[in-house]
């Protein structure tokens, strides 16, 4: 993956995108990361699934990784959608450098936790510009954060490494695959300049409100992947069972033994998961 920046509505935006091979099938893939997160912590999948698949996008949300971290604004689902809708239509980010501009906006997105809650938002309201679903994990169904969430969020605002260790540590299924390399990582990227009120605020607008069942029914002809740790502390199972019940075209795949973040302890089944999906599911 190629790191790039755009200018979008006047703040500069971090992303990676995928380098093309001759044997990808033309289908925009975006994916989008989880509260404190950035396009790092896909790893090595969004790479991998453009052998199949380009262009493949991974983006930095405004306020978090390397993108602009503005603090005179407010960090709210609407906003974050509106974001993602901006970047679904950039041409800037989408064209392929041997074709020029393509003026299909047809998206696959792929969001992990706070990711997930902004993709179905993006998804209930602008149906016209997503082709599929996977939400891995994914926030919004949430009534108030769970124990592990305000845990989170304190060791965001107090950033020390066995602050962030300890919570890391509960967000896995098996902890000892935490590297000391991933804890030190959030800790620079919490202290960057306005890093700390964009994970406030956007802690706050995602937990203190939640997706609607009606919103949710009214995107039945997306077809959906839902994949859940089964040993998720962070947004337990039942949540993802909870989505799987409303959006009637999905599928809920469960990974045992895993955490917050499957794809990042069982990379290679996660992404068999999502290729079988984006394969076989027309």
């Amino acid at each position: 993956m190629k790191e790039n920046k755009v200018k979008l509505n006047d703040l500069h935006i971090r992303y990676l995108k995928s380098e093309k091979h001759n044997s990808s099938k033309k289908k925009n893939i975006l994916f989008i990361h989880g509260l404190g997160s950035s396009s790092d912590r896909w790893l090595d999948i969004p790479d991998a699934l453009s052998r199949y698949f380009h262009p493949i996008v991974a983006v930095d949300l405004i306020g978090f990784g390397g993108s602009d971290k503005p603090v005179t604004i407010e960090y709210t689902i609407e906003y974050f959608s509106k974001f993602i809708r901006d970047v679904i239509t950039c041409e800037q980010i989408w064209r392929n450098d041997d074709n020029g501009s393509d003026d299909s906006y047809k998206t696959i997105i792929v969001g992990h936790s706070l990711g997930g809650y902004i993709a179905a938002k993006v998804a209930i309201r602008d149906q016209d510009l997503i082709e599929k679903l996977v939400l891995i994990d994914s926030s919004g169904m949430l009534k108030k954060p769970t124990s592990l969430l305000e845990q989170y969020l304190n060791a965001a605002l107090n950033p020390s490494f066995e602050n962030v260790k300890s919570v890391f540590e509960q967000m896995l299924g098996n902890p000892t695959l935490l590297s000391p390399t991933l804890v030190n990582a959030f800790i620079k990227r919490i202290n960057l300049v306005g890093a700390k009120y964009a994970f406030k605020s956007a802690f706050e607008n995602s937990t203190k409100k939640h997706i609607e069942s009606s919103e949710l029914q009214s995107i039945e002809n997306i077809p959906a992947l839902i994949i859940w740790g089964a040993a998720d502390r962070l947004i337990p199972v039942a949540h993802g069972k909870r989505f799987n019940e409303i959006l009637k075209n999905s599928t809920l795949q469960i990974i045992e033994n895993t955490g917050h973040a499957p794809f990042s302890e069982k990379p290679s089944m996660v992404f068999d998961i999502i290729r079988t999906f984006l394969i076989n599911n027309k």
